[in-house]
């Protein structure tokens, strides 16, 4: 086969496995940064790009880029197709849990490292975790959710609990946390869902069935993240539900934001997404240049960075988000959400 008829069937495969290079050219890419959705808009709004500037800083390195869309197939594709590309390292947030065992052990077997971000992959053999005290993020959720339901007085309510992917492996971990909480003081579950894909619209079909079904006792609403708060607010609007009930959320989306300054979300969990990707990119090149790598803890034997989250009501988006850098004033403050800002003493001149 010619040359040219190879190279040429390369980047066909390399295209159809959704695989972007990054970086300058060399011989070959150095890294592999595989994401599992764009439902979720952290992923392709600061995780990606923080990952791949921060490489950049490390060295001429090249980042083979994919989206897998919450497709677990296709992860395992565009996995393949790094390898086959001669990759050294494998950044890898997994669509499942349990299905990306199978991408640790080929990356394994042709001595790739292997780093799980974000999510923990089943397993073991991994040489590298990054990511939160997840166990602590539904901690935070449900201790806001009690603390107002508390405050509003009514220390009884019934909660909805909409919870992540069942192949999300942080999910059952944010539900753990969760459920303590709210066992510890005594709040009642009414049902719960364990959301596929943590798709907003699935979670906005199962909150309106419930709302049909219970009515006016539910008092909250635990939503696991920023995603599905959004679907569980849609629900509850369209059926006019006054007040609205206390809802949860995590990751501090743009749009949570604004629905906290306007009362129809109550909290999310703030994460610092920039040193996690930071984190990740240097222990990424660290191993391409060989270096070992040491973790500031250990989980299930595998060395690890937790960061820590934290808990985010309207009193506290000044000193945290907007402290960060991680969204502006200007970012949250846009024209619809002005009067909001105002009455909640959002203002760029009281910039930290």
């Amino acid at each position: 086969m010619h040359r040219r008829t190879l190279a040429v069937l390369l980047i066909a495969a390399l295209t159809s496995a959704s695989l972007v290079a990054c970086g300058a050219p060399g011989g070959g890419p150095e890294i592999a940064l595989l994401l599992p959705d764009k439902k979720t808009a952290r992923y392709e709004t600061f995780d990606r790009p923080v990952f791949e500037e921060r490489v950049a800083e490390r060295g001429d390195y090249d980042v083979l880029y994919a989206n897998a869309d919450q497709d677990a197939a296709k992860q395992q594709q565009q996995a393949e197709s790094a390898l086959a590309a001669g990759v050294k390292v494998l950044v890898l947030d997994p669509v499942d849990a349990k299905a990306a065992t199978t991408i640790v052990n080929a990356a394994r077997a042709q001595g790739v490292p292997v780093i799980s971000y974000d999510r923990l992959v089943d397993g073991g053999g991994l040489a590298y975790y990054v990511s939160f005290d997840n166990v602590r993020v539904g901690e935070l959720q449900a201790q806001a959710l009690t603390q107002a339901l508390a405050d509003q007085g009514d220390p009884d309510g019934g909660v909805l609990m909409v919870n992540g992917s069942p192949t999300d492996s942080n999910a059952a971990l944010f539900r753990e946390g969760a459920l303590r909480v709210l066992a510890e003081n005594d709040v009642r579950v009414l049902a719960e869902y364990a959301t596929p894909d943590w798709s907003p619209d699935k979670a906005q079909d199962w909150v309106a069935g419930q709302i049909s079904q219970y009515g006016d006792r539910i008092a909250a609403v635990y939503a696991a993240n920023d995603g599905t708060a959004s679907g569980a607010i849609a629900a509850l609007r369209a059926a006019d539900v006054t007040p609205l009930p206390i809802v949860t959320g995590q990751d501090a989306e743009l749009t949570a934001v604004q629905r906290i300054l306007t009362g129809d979300q109550y909290m999310t969990v703030y994460k610092a997404l920039r040193p996690q990707a930071q984190r990740a990119a240097d222990v990424a090149v660290d191993l391409v240049e060989g270096r070992e790598v040491v973790g500031d803890t250990e989980v299930d034997g595998t060395p690890s960075t937790l960061l820590t989250p934290v808990a985010v009501t309207v009193d506290d988006i000044m000193s945290t988000i907007v402290a960060d850098g991680f969204w502006s004033v200007a970012d949250i403050c846009t024209r619809e959400y002005e009067a909001a800002c105002t009455a909640a003493g959002i203002r760029e001149d009281d910039t930290p």
